[in-house]
């Protein structure tokens, strides 16, 4: 089951991890961090994107495979996370 975003293909079968984040910046550091820590402290750090990850490493394994989609607007973050979960759906 191939879910396509961008130059992305990610087969979703494969995938161990998908989770949302927001790709923040602060003190000339970069990182992901959940949307509510991002929300809470948006007056302190700055917004770059938000992503959705897909690891693809066994669960407990330290991540190093791994894509992250990017997208302007939380609203479109959840457009791709709506769209992922109908496809999960009608694999069942």
């Amino acid at each position: 089951m191939i879910y396509t975003h961008k130059k992305h293909e990610i087969d979703l079968e494969k995938v161990t991890r998908l989770y949302p984040a927001a790709l923040i910046s602060a003190g000339g550091e970069r990182a992901s961090v959940s949307l509510e820590w991002a929300d809470s402290k948006k007056d302190k750090v700055i917004l770059e994107c938000y992503v959705l990850i897909c690891d693809f490493d066994p669960v407990g394994d330290v991540p190093v495979n791994r894509i992250e989609l990017k997208f302007d607007t939380k609203e479109e973050l959840f457009g791709a996370m709506n769209e992922i979960s109908t496809l999960l759906s009608k694999k069942d």
